[in-house]
């Protein structure tokens, strides 16, 4: 199947798989595991941060930082489009006692800095302390503008506030705007960075931060029921990945391109956006669903809506690419 759902399809291959069984391992809960603190120290120095926490997920990993960051009837400040308000299942409030303050993205996913001062609260008990700034990179396949984030953070730290930065596809970021994992980290309190997207492990992400937050993420993401035991068969399919994962992004970004360009020949689909791995489309509301099945029956996956996302990844070529835009043309020459 050529999936274009999202690069979460991914399966580790097979120089991957043989790294796994490799990996040397011990009880990760007590801290003696040396493959996950073999990761968790070499993502925190190529972020530029102090110490590293490994997490089965980017949902668990952000939630632990924003309750390491937030206390309960605390707030945060960010994106309506993020996933750390939008995609991961409202857990800050739900489990973290933590209030959202979701603000409007610009079309390049940042969040105009006088929007983030008028949502600051005063010292006042009638309000919810404002005590962190979230913001997302990539956003959207979107690669947040350098001189933006530099000022927002410094913003953000001006105003007493702790930053953090999702960056579950930051290593997207890394490879489109040639810029170095730390440059991209520089400012934030906290970064989350997943490996089971582009990257292609099958599982994991790297908290990263002083020794201090890490300290607390450490309690909370035991409390989050993300304590692992052998943990290391894990983490080497991440270390795996950041060695030979990282640099063939760029082919993810080429077929983005090349996807975006072979909608757009198609009078029925107006391409909206398309950045590093992502491409978004609209689509003939009353073809959707009929698309999506005659995509499904010749071997592609798609989740087909008006506005629709297709997501390139190590699993899918370029051959891959010129099938799944002949298809939609045959759908719609039918």
């Amino acid at each position: 199947m050529i999936d274009l759902r999202s690069d979460t399809v991914t399966r580790p291959s097979q120089p991957m798989l043989a790294a796994m069984t490799r990996a040397e391992t011990g009880d990760d809960v007590w801290g003696d595991d040396p493959t996950v603190l073999s990761l968790q120290a070499r993502v925190a120095e190529e972020a530029g941060k102090e110490a590293g926490l490994f997490f089965p997920s980017g949902t668990q990993s952000n939630l632990a930082a924003l309750m390491a960051h937030c206390g309960r009837g605390d707030e945060y400040i960010v994106g309506q489009l993020a996933h750390t308000y939008k995609y991961e299942g409202g857990g800050a409030a739900v489990l973290g006692s933590i209030q959202p303050q979701p603000l409007d993205n610009a079309a390049d996913g940042s969040i105009p800095l006088e929007r983030v001062a008028a949502a600051i609260k005063p010292i006042d008990d009638h309000f919810a302390r404002t005590r962190l700034f979230a913001l997302e990179n990539t956003i959207g396949g979107k690669v947040l503008p350098a001189a933006y984030v530099a000022e927002a953070t410094q913003f953000a730290h001006g105003k007493g506030l702790a930053t953090h930065l999702d960056g579950a596809r930051v290593f997207n970021a890394v490879v489109a705007s040639s810029q170095s994992l730390g440059a991209l980290a520089e400012g934030f309190d906290s970064v989350s960075i997943c490996f089971s997207k582009g990257l292609g492990a099958p599982v994991g992400s790297v908290l990263v931060g002083s020794r201090a937050l890490i300290d607390v993420a450490h309690r909370w993401r035991k409390v989050l029921g993300g304590g692992m035991r052998q943990a290391g068969v894990l983490a080497a399919a991440c270390l795996y990945a950041l060695d030979h994962n990282v640099a063939r992004l760029a082919d993810d970004h080429a077929n983005a391109a090349r996807l975006a360009a072979g909608l757009a020949q198609i009078d029925e689909v107006k391409v909206t956006s398309h950045a590093t791995n992502m491409v978004f489309a609209q689509f003939p509301q009353a073809d959707c669903v009929p698309l999506e099945a005659w995509l499904k029956e010749r071997g592609i996956l798609t989740q087909m809506l008006y506005a629709s996302r297709f997501v390139t990844h190590l699993d899918v070529s370029a051959a891959d690419i010129d099938t799944f835009v002949a298809a939609v043309k045959a759908y719609f020459n039918r």
